[in-house]
């Protein structure tokens, strides 16, 4: 952690639901905030599911309207967000309920950000780039990885530059998240073990990030501990009520831990591989991984030592050195087991497009807290690692 003049931030929603059941509160909720005409921002699996006829009934019990748009696409674009503004526009909605992963909760925020303060999404690419808060928002959670449904982050895809745009803004933090493990139980395997691991992404870049704090510190190795106990159950078994309620409390914790102290150049890099190929963010943040822990260990070998202990293994008799290298030997077990693809190549991902995805990476803001500073030519040899 850098020490010096700098000023330390801590952002949250101001109300968190978490358990079985959770997600019944939402019209309690509305009513709270004292929403007239909700917006329900999702994803096309969840409208077809009936879940967003859940919500919707929930809503329109506590006394309010609601309009759904489903036209939340994974990897959300700028379009996306134009669509669902216009949705919220034009049935003159007074607030906003996101429900799903990472996708639909960005979208929302993204179109909360511009319902409020016009222009196009691209005008806030950035940090705090807005100047009026968004209108009150729910965000309800069914995946238990990406944290967007209590965090500041907002990625959104510029679909002309095809560069993920990374807006970091504390108005767009919910009112409310909620996270209810019954919820999580139709994931299948596959995005339970992507998800998983882009919460353990978040909690390691969080913990070496130049922004930790003791705050963010107890937060992140807490995340990793559930997670290393309780991933594997619930790829094995998404019935599994235990694990999936222990994962949503450290997707959750993730999510303090890097809301506050940001992240590195994993989730750099991984925008990049969004923007370009529109890989899921999950899988490519846990491929990634690995690599980059391996070139930031120089950095701060004692946090990649507390990392190894936290992820269950045991350091004793070793130097310190020894001790992180654990760290990175246990993050690769742990996707292996959860069946992650082992290198980029096998996704699709091109050699000649390594270089401009470097630069990209280099701009993302993720990058600015990262603990080693790297030249283009070290974030081309991480891609190339990875391959």
């Amino acid at each position: 952690m850098a020490l010096g003049e700098q000023v330390y931030g801590y952002y949250i929603p101001t109300v968190n639901l978490m358990g079985i059941g959770a997600h019944k509160k939402v019209g309690e909720q509305v009513k709270i905030l004292g929403g007239k005409r909700a917006l329900i921002v999702t994803d096309a699996y969840l409208a077809k599911s009936g879940m967003a006829d859940q919500i919707k009934a929930q809503v329109e019990e506590a006394g309010a309207e609601a309009v759904i748009f489903a036209g939340a696409e994974p990897n959300p674009t700028d379009i996306n967000v134009h669509d669902g503004l216009k949705v919220f526009q034009e049935n003159r909605c007074d607030m906003i309920i996101s429900l799903g992963g990472g996708s639909s909760h960005d979208c929302a925020k993204g179109i909360g950000i511009v319902a409020t303060n016009g222009g196009n999404i691209r005008d806030y690419e950035g940090v705090d780039k807005s100047s009026k808060p968004m209108p009150p928002f729910i965000a309800v959670n069914t995946t238990a990885g990406t944290a967007s449904e209590m965090t500041r982050f907002c990625i959104i895809t510029d679909t002309d530059r095809k560069v993920k745009m990374a807006i970091v803004d504390w108005r767009v933090t919910p009112n409310v998240a909620i996270n209810d493990p019954l919820l999580m139980v139709g994931m299948p395997p596959a995005l339970t073990a992507a998800t998983g691991m882009d919460a353990l992404t978040h909690a390691v870049e969080a913990y070496v990030s130049t922004m930790a704090t003791p705050v963010t510190d107890s937060a992140a190795l807490m995340a990793m501990k559930l997670i290393a106990g309780n991933l594997r159950q619930a790829v094995a078994n998404g019935q599994n009520m235990e694990a999936r309620d222990r994962m949503a409390y450290a997707e959750f914790l993730a999510g303090m831990a890097f809301n506050n102290a940001s992240l590195g150049y994993v989730h750099a890099m991984a925008h990049q591989l969004g923007g370009f190929y529109n890989l899921p963010h999950g899988v490519c943040n846990a491929i990634l991984l690995p690599h980059v822990c391996r070139f930031n260990l120089i950095a701060c070998p004692q946090r990649f030592a507390d990392i190894a202990v936290a992820l269950g293994e045991n350091i004793e008799g070793l130097s310190v050195r020894e001790a992180a290298e654990k760290a990175i030997f246990a993050i690769q077990k742990l996707s292996e087991d959860v069946g992650i693809p082992s290198g980029l190549a096998g996704l699709g991902v091109k050699e000649e497009d390594l270089a401009i995805m470097a630069e990209n990476a280099m701009k993302d803001a993720c990058s600015l807290t990262n603990p080693r500073l790297a030249t283009l030519d070290d974030i081309i040899d991480i891609y190339r690692q990875a391959m």
